[in-house]
């Protein structure tokens, strides 16, 4: 009798175990659903309160900058970003975390940076702007987690309503996925939240973060202060008037410097009357020829923005860089040597040296303002010397309509450094415009590839240049018939 109730038993408890097993997989996979339904929840919520968190506006030291967030990455350790004039560069230090600082410099008040940095004796309240940085990633942190919430509940309560829960369950559902969303987000973020205003709060200036140490002035040169000079030149042999006449009685600088009479220098004279200064020398880039040194002609000539603090007081300084400081010349030759110019090893090369002058730029426009007299400051944007439709002119130097367009890009992208820069320290900026007479066409404002100084501007583009600069000191747009009638006037 005991036989028969065991036996009668067993298929009883092997069903029960199945059932059981039924009811153990169905509750893991309600519990995985529900896990999946919320790390989708989470993910959402924090990639939308990363994109809608404002920036926190800070200001000190004469900067004023906008603290927010870089995009996630994978890692655990890296660098932030620092946006200069249009430009993203790494920081040269690292943070803690895969969510990391985004600093962007809108401006710049460049009579408080003199009062500050630049001042004599002991620099005041250099950490003002590591605690302003700290204060300002701290906010938007807060921010950011309030968005979360926001995001969170919208997309809980959604769901909610999707699956027709009452208002107890609803309720319930939103607590507990908002609990679950904010411990996942804090996880995240909280490693870089809680170290990185430590790390913000070290810096002493926002070139730091990008790997130059911010210098006070450079010191005057030696030498008779000038004290009837109205109007300064710097930059490079565009500026200097490479390929033009030699200059009448020419100094032993402007020989090594090969400065000539097309000069837009020259017609800027010319034209108002000006005594001016044209410290521009061929081969100077930034760092060797405007505020360091330069070796040319045999010699060391000091930079130029030593020489133009002798100027007493000087109503204009026109400044003409980038070329040399991204080697554009060896640019364009590598590019017409290469099968194409826009392969991974060019691309990078163009890279670091953008981001190298974009840092240099950013400590030459804060050492213009050094300058006696707080001259109007012009910054030259660069003139398109070819066009893409200019492939077949120039089949014989291999450079295709390809090659001619990535070589235009490069050159907008660092015009869109320069005049950002300007912008951002409230200079002005002059355009020349070459379009219609660029290398192949009829009547060229640039030197042909077999000339003294090939791709540079003529006499013709020279005087274009003036005009322009002409146009940004004045603030007002010319006719192109008051500039034809400019050109003509310098032909004749």
């Amino acid at each position: 009798m005991s036989s028969v109730r065991t036996h009668a038993r067993a298929p009883h408890d092997a069903e029960a175990s199945r059932a059981a097993q039924r009811s153990l997989r169905s509750r893991l996979l309600r519990v995985g659903i529900v896990l999946a339904v919320l790390l989708v929840v989470t993910a959402a919520s924090i990639a939308f309160a990363l994109q809608v968190t404002p920036p926190q506006t800070v200001s000190a030291l004469g900067q004023t900058v906008e603290v927010g967030a870089a995009a996630p990455t994978l890692s655990l350790r890296g660098p932030g970003e620092v946006i200069l004039f249009g430009q993203t560069l790494p920081t040269q230090i690292d943070f803690v975390g895969p969510v990391r600082p985004r600093l962007v410099l809108t401006t710049i008040s460049v009579n408080e940076q003199l009062a500050s940095l630049f001042a004599p004796g002991p620099r005041p309240a250099a950490d003002r702007i590591g605690e302003s940085l700290a204060s300002g990633w701290t906010r938007y942190f807060l921010w950011q987690i309030a968005f979360v919430s926001f995001a969170a509940i919208v997309l809980l309560g959604a769901m909610a309503g999707w699956r027709r829960y009452g208002a107890r369950q609803t309720l319930i559902a939103i607590a507990g996925g908002l609990a679950f969303v904010q411990v996942v987000n804090l996880s995240v973020i909280m490693l870089t939240a809680y170290t990185a205003p430590r790390t913000l709060g070290a810096v002493s200036s926002l070139g730091e973060l990008v790997g130059r140490v911010e210098g006070r002035a450079v010191p005057r040169a030696e030498g008779p202060a000038l004290t009837d000079v109205e109007a300064l030149v710097l930059g490079d042999s565009v500026a200097a008037g490479l390929g033009g006449p030699a200059l009448p009685d020419p100094t032993d600088l402007d020989v090594a410097c090969e400065r000539s009479t097309t000069a837009f220098a020259t017609t800027l004279a010319r034209v108002n009357e000006w005594n001016v200064q044209n410290l521009a020398c061929s081969g100077a880039t930034i760092r060797s020829g405007v505020i360091g040194r330069q070796y040319a002609g045999g010699r060391w000539i000091a930079p130029q923005i030593a020489e133009a603090q002798r100027a007493v007081a000087p109503q204009v300084v026109v400044l003409n860089v980038g070329a040399n400081d991204l080697s554009w010349s060896v640019m364009v030759h590598v590019c017409a040597a290469a099968a194409e110019c826009d392969d991974r090893a060019q691309t990078a090369y163009f890279q670091r040296t953008l981001n190298r002058f974009t840092s240099d730029y950013y400590e030459l426009l804060r050492q213009l303002g050094t300058l006696p007299g707080e001259p109007l400051v012009v910054v030259n944007r660069y003139y398109a010397p070819f066009d893409a439709d200019d492939a077949e002119c120039l089949a014989d130097a291999d450079l295709t309509e390809g090659k001619l367009q990535v070589l235009l890009g490069r050159l907008d992208a660092l015009n869109m450094v320069i005049a950002n820069g300007a912008e951002t320290f409230g200079y002005r900026t002059a355009a020349p415009d070459f379009h219609g007479h660029e290398l192949c066409s009829s009547e060229p404002y640039v030197q042909g590839l077999d000339d003294a100084a090939p791709l540079h501007p003529n006499a013709r583009g020279q005087l274009v240049i003036a005009l322009a600069v002409e146009r940004a000191i004045l603030a007002a747009d010319e006719t192109d018939a008051e500039t034809e009638e400019a050109l003509a006037a310098a032909r004749l």
